[in-house]
């Protein structure tokens, strides 16, 4: 028997597969979306996009690319015209950091990962349409990134304004909120300070409530939309202004809880409030006050708002507020632990009833007035029968702050009422209803050289003026340079020849704007730009747009839910509104991929736990490496990656070579076998549709084991090559073509049927137990043996937590009830 060789075969179809484009869609012949199944329905089947950083790709990565190919390749099978594109999002601080360790300029550097990295794309077997890659640094792709923006100026939605920002001291850039995480920069992990600077925002904020109410209409991961709508955080509450005694000025307060409107003894601003510089002359601790507002400056947001640490302010001596409600002066204060961005910047201090104003106000002798009586509540150890009945009991505060509902006390005409009736009164007379989100507009200007200029000019005479679409693309200079200066400047700001240029408007000397966009605005708008990447006229195809997008399932991160997949939706829903294209949500489908783990943490460079694919390919075959990846666990939870692990996966597909080397004539009468072979194909169908590949996987290999065993036919034999072609598509090519004789690529195949009344049978429950403890419940064929029950629980994620890396001493097999391991 030939002894498979994967290095031979695997190039052999790789190219073999470009020569014939099977992967090319049928862009002439797309038509609009027809029925779920019908014969050529177009399918967009997108991944992420890498980016070419660092060294190359490493299995995280083939994990994530691998998952969505499946996908892809099952949907071609199931009579889809897919479409399947791929493309490096190599614009950015990223790539730029990468090419000064290497010291490289950028532009060179960006072509020695991109040959790398489509050379690592192209092994792992995908099924690309390269015909259609795009590059964000290409300018015939950048020119419409600026085209972009310029849409987004002329329409209103761009905007450039003076504010303290995001600092990130390390990349010397600023950064938008959703760049931040924990206080720290989501990219090197340095401490972000706050610098005010003058920038380019995306008013991302006025679609903030449709962005938020399509949550409830799109078919995402439910973690990704539950992170947008936690960060958009919409709060419904009244906007109340408290008169400055002897001024005409008034700060404007937002509140969930207007029924408090009565205790509220003080106001407190952030310290970047606009009313600080504005009253500076009537400030009389005006020194005091500016030296807080520096050192607030210095902290990061996550620092600012931490519960449990000290509260600290400073009183603006000589200016008093006055409670709407009250009458009566109240002082004002600057606090960090009030942000300028969140609300008006401005709250109204309830400290019996608020913890932070309670601490605040006991720290600085401020006045505590008690305004909501509670009655009586409910505790947790009341019966629901007592509940049901209406029961109450007393309540026992242990605290000095109360902050749920009850009866108004000290509130003037409004004592003695229930405290959420009253709130609506206390708005009526006082306030205005409003809606705030937490969302803030998307901040776009990077002060780095990687990316592309932001297509803006500025004139004394007739100020910020787009550039005129028809002299698009702003090329980026290539200067020797390129080095972030540490400065609100770009380095594109020391080229006077790139800077000095010509208002569009007057034809009068103007500068050019010298920072570039971020890259996250590369990547809004790249699955418009696949279809159409060889048409240069236009950014995006009408008539194609219209009848390949939106995307049918996008696969990746959850890292990006409030960064890229928030921003896509944006920009999708700005072009609607622009009549540019006819959905409103660009991905009908989204699943965010789990993370693979080695030695008990993430895969990363920072961890050194990387694992090169290159390596694995070369030894094992990019088939076994893929089918290793999706067996690890729920693709959608991830999986411990153990070299180790590849043996099982090798000897299973050299099982697959070995019973397809002589083909045997079987009497095709096993009808156990035929029972096998239908349940297999629904099962695995339903467990590709879910992306549950490592269960897919689990029931490969029981089938397998029964051709082994059951002298199949090639009929029979073609099915379950047929089902394996997704996972391990080059061997399943070469059973395909040189064993079988077919002349046309098995993944243009159609995907296999059963028949319903062959596999009807009784399913019962099986006990899954790991040293006599119960772990798990998995359901099976009655009558299943015990190697098909063990194959089934060993891929159960739960099952696989508790054996660990513990091996198995013994297996307790009772037929049709439980499977006990020993350890």
């Amino acid at each position: 028997m030939a002894k498979y060789d994967h290095k031979k075969t695997e190039k052999f179809w790789q190219k073999k597969w470009l020569e014939e484009k099977i992967y090319e869609p049928a862009f002439a012949k797309a038509s609009a979306r027809q029925s779920p199944i019908s014969d050529k329905t177009k399918f967009y089947n997108l991944m992420m996009f890498p980016y070419p950083s660092a060294e190359g790709l490493h299995v995280g990565n083939m994990y994530a690319f691998t998952g969505s190919d499946i996908y892809g390749r099952f949907r071609r099978m199931r009579g889809y015209d897919v479409f399947e594109p791929i493309g490096l999002d190599g614009f950015g601080i990223h790539s730029e950091n990468y090419a000064i360790k290497t010291g490289k300029h950028p532009a060179d550097q960006v072509k020695i990962s991109q040959k790398n990295f489509y050379k690592q794309l192209s092994a792992i077997g995908n099924g690309y349409a390269w015909d259609e890659k795009v590059e964000t640094y290409d300018p015939e792709y950048y020119k419409w990134t600026q085209w972009l923006f310029v849409q987004m100026f002329k329409h209103g939605l761009a905007y450039r304004k003076k504010q303290p920002v995001n600092w990130c001291p390390s990349c010397k850039t600023v950064l938008a909120d959703e760049q931040v995480v924990s206080g720290e920069c989501e990219r090197c992990g340095t401490k972000v300070i706050k610098k005010e600077l003058e920038q380019w925002f995306f008013k991302i904020t006025d679609y903030a409530e449709r962005l938020l109410k399509n949550l409830d209409k799109i078919d995402w991961s439910e973690k990704i939309k539950t992170a947008q709508r936690n960060w958009m955080g919409k709060s419904e509450g009244v906007s109340i202004k408290f008169q400055i005694s002897n001024d005409k000025f008034q700060i404007e307060v937002f509140t969930t809880r207007p029924d408090t409107l009565f205790g509220a003894t003080y106001l407190v601003l952030a310290p970047e409030h606009e009313f600080v510089k504005n009253h500076e002359s009537r400030i009389m601790n005006y020194e005091e006050v500016r030296k807080y507002v520096e050192s607030a400056k210095k902290k990061t947001e996550e620092e600012r708002i931490v519960g449990d640490r000290e509260k600290t302010g400073v009183e603006l001596k000589g200016i008093k507020a006055v409670n709407p409600a009250t009458g009566k002066e109240i002082p004002i204060w600057i606090a960090d632990y009030v942000l300028s961005g969140y609300g008006t910047g401005a709250i109204m201090a309830v400290p019996a009833h608020d913890e932070r104003d309670f601490e605040f106000a006991k720290k600085f002798h401020l006045p505590i007035i008690k305004v909501i009586e509670p009655e009586a509540f409910i505790t947790p150890a009341r019966s629901i029968l007592d509940i049901a009945a209406g029961a109450k009991m007393e309540i026992k505060i242990e605290s000095d702050v109360w902050i749920g509902d009850g009866k108004l006390i000290n509130s003037g005409k409004y004592s003695g009422m229930d405290s959420e009736k009253a709130g609506g009164e206390i708005a009526k007379e006082f306030g205005k209803p409003e809606v705030k989100f937490r969302l803030r507009d998307w901040l776009i200007s990077r002060q780095r050289y990687w990316g592309p200029p932001i297509p803006m000019i500025f004139c004394d005479k007739d100020g910020w003026q787009p550039v005129p679409e028809s002299d698009l693309p702003v090329l980026l200079p290539k200067i020797e340079n390129f080095r972030p200066t540490g400065t609100d400047k770009s380095p594109l700001a020391q080229d006077e020849e790139f800077v000095n240029t010509k208002c569009p408007k007057c034809d009068g000397p103007a500068k050019r704007e010298t920072d570039v966009s971020d890259t996250f605005l590369d990547s809004s708008w790249y699955y418009l730009r696949y279809p159409s990447a060889k048409n240069g006229k236009i950014a995006f195809d009408t008539e194609i747009t219209k009848k390949w997008c939106p995307v049918d399932m996008y696969i990746g991160g959850a890292e990006h839910a409030v960064l890229h997949l928030l921003y896509i939706r944006f920009v999708a829903m700005a072009l609607n509104d622009w009549k540019m294209v006819d959905f409103e949500e660009p991905i009908t489908k989204f699943r965010a991929h789990g993370l693979l783990i080695k030695d008990g943490a993430k895969m990363s460079k920072s961890h050194g736990n990387v694992v090169n694919p290159d390596e694995m390919i070369e030894l094992y075959g990019a088939d076994a490496l893929r089918m290793y990846l999706m067996f690890l666990g729920p693709f959608e939870q991830g999986g411990d990656y153990r070299d180790e692990g590849m043996a099982g996966i090798t000897r299973f597909l050299a099982k697959v070579w070995k019973l397809t080397e002589n083909i045997v004539a079987g009497s095709g009468e096993n009808f156990e076998l035929e029972k096998t072979i239908g349940k297999s194909i629904k099962k695995i169908t339903e467990d590709v549709e879910n992306l549950g590949y490592n269960t897919a996987i689990s029931q490969l290999m029981i089938l397998l084991r029964g051709l082994e065993n059951g002298q199949p036919t090639q009929k029979q034999l073609e099915t379950f090559v047929k089902l394996l072609a997704p996972f391990a598509p080059h061997i399943s090519e070469e059973i395909w073509r040189n064993k079988f004789g077919y002349k046309t690529s098995i993944h243009v195949e159609s995907w296999p049927t059963y028949n319903p009344k062959l596999i009807t049978e009784e399913i019962v429950d099986f006990v899954i137990q790991v040293n006599g403890k119960t772990r798990e419940m998995i359901k099976m064929p009655a009558g299943a043996v015990e190697e098909e029950v063990k194959e089934s629980a060993l891929a159960d994620p739960k099952v696989q937590k508790y054996l660990e890396s513990q091996s198995i001493k013994k297996v307790i097999f009772v037929k049709d009830r439980l499977i006990n391991f020993v350890l």
